[in-house]
């Protein structure tokens, strides 16, 4: 049996879908699963046991070589060259994990007999679907969504947990911080960026909880990040009366897993990185404001959610007109309070 899976982004979401790919793997173990992701959340799957194969769509690479005149037609090679690899093969079974349009174009485009999706979804993509289930509840948790595709498909019992190939990358991880390492503290890692302005908790927020965590907790604090983020995670460090590490920019997405897993607690905005260390076994504490936690949350019970739950929380915007209340009113002290608890209660046990 062929199978394509249809999860193209963002890294978090292709992260959750990961335990739906584990259960229709084990449901049917002699099947080749095809994965058609993009390039930025890619190298999470590369390695996975339970994937034959990667389709990688550089979507917006191509996109932007159409616009420049010297780059055209190399742009439109790869976009051609692309569909005809997601056409070569026939498949038993293709699933559309997205919902959006540009996932509901690919499934219409694959040789499939059965084309499988929610129904209801937005940008109308399951006009694509030739086997439709009923519209999911909102208010579910994404990664139980993916799951309930692996029960109709005739998984028993699916867990909501998975596999992530990063043995190798934790030892790198164990000897890179091996000098940095405290026998009397814990090893902390901070994400404190996000792409919604709405999901920002401030850089001088940022720098006092670090501060504390060094001055109380005797804590190693590792600040992690994009390329991008390096010199806003440059700022929050300049801020602090205590030394911090800035790695922006120096671990692969394997890398961030295997440090998150390592580490005694991985701090973090509503972003992708928080549903990889979540996956990768991290404790997570996670800073809540226009989003819902029970919706995209991090999984699983060892993890802490921080959020104010005002009247307005959620909304989903990524824009504010009352100065993003929600995240302002997080302050340090209930940061501080609540992974004070965290490692009372893993003392306890």
């Amino acid at each position: 049996m062929k199978i394509l899976f249809i999860k193209l982004s963002a890294i978090g979401d292709v992260v959750q879908t990961l335990p739906a790919l584990e259960a229709i793997k084990n449901t049917y173990p002699e099947s080749e699963i095809t994965w058609v992701v993009e390039e930025t959340a890619a190298s999470v799957l590369e390695g996975h046991p339970g994937i034959h194969k990667l389709l990688v769509s550089r979507r917006k690479a191509w996109f932007r070589m159409l616009w420049n005149p010297i780059r055209f037609f190399k742009g439109i090679r790869g976009i051609f060259g692309f569909f005809r690899e997601l056409r070569r093969s026939r498949y038993d079974i293709a699933i559309d994990f997205q919902g959006l349009f540009k996932s509901g174009i690919l499934i219409g485009l694959a040789r499939a007999k059965r084309k499988i999706g929610y129904d209801g979804t937005r940008e109308y993509s399951s006009w694509f679907l030739n086997e439709k289930l009923a519209p999911y509840d909102k208010e579910k948790h994404a990664l139980d969504r993916y799951i309930d595709i692996a029960r109709y498909l005739g998984a028993t019992k699916p867990a909501p947990t998975c596999t992530l190939p990063i043995e190798n990358e934790i030892a790198t991880m164990k000897e890179r911080t091996a000098a940095l390492v405290s026998e009397f503290g814990p090893l902390v890692a901070v994400n404190p960026v996000a792409r919604w302005t709405t999901k920002l908790w401030s850089e001088q927020r940022f720098a006092e909880l670090a501060d504390r965590l060094i001055a109380e907790r005797r804590a190693v604090v590792i600040f992690t990040g994009s390329a991008d983020d390096r010199a806003v995670i440059g700022r929050i460090c300049a801020m602090m009366k205590h030394k911090a590490e800035n790695w922006a920019g120096e671990t692969t997405l394997k890398e961030l897993a295997a440090l998150a897993s390592y580490a005694d607690l991985f701090i973090t905005t509503d972003t992708g990185p928080m549903h990889l260390a979540a996956v990768a076994g991290a404790r997570v504490l996670a800073l809540f404001g226009p989003t819902a936690p029970w919706r995209t949350g991090p999984y699983g019970d060892s993890h802490h959610v921080i959020r104010t739950g005002i009247a307005c929380s959620p909304c989903f915007q990524r824009n504010c007109d009352i100065d993003i209340a929600c995240m302002e009113g997080i302050s340090v002290e209930m940061a501080m309070n609540a992974i004070n608890d965290k490692f009372q209660s893993s003392k306890s046990k």
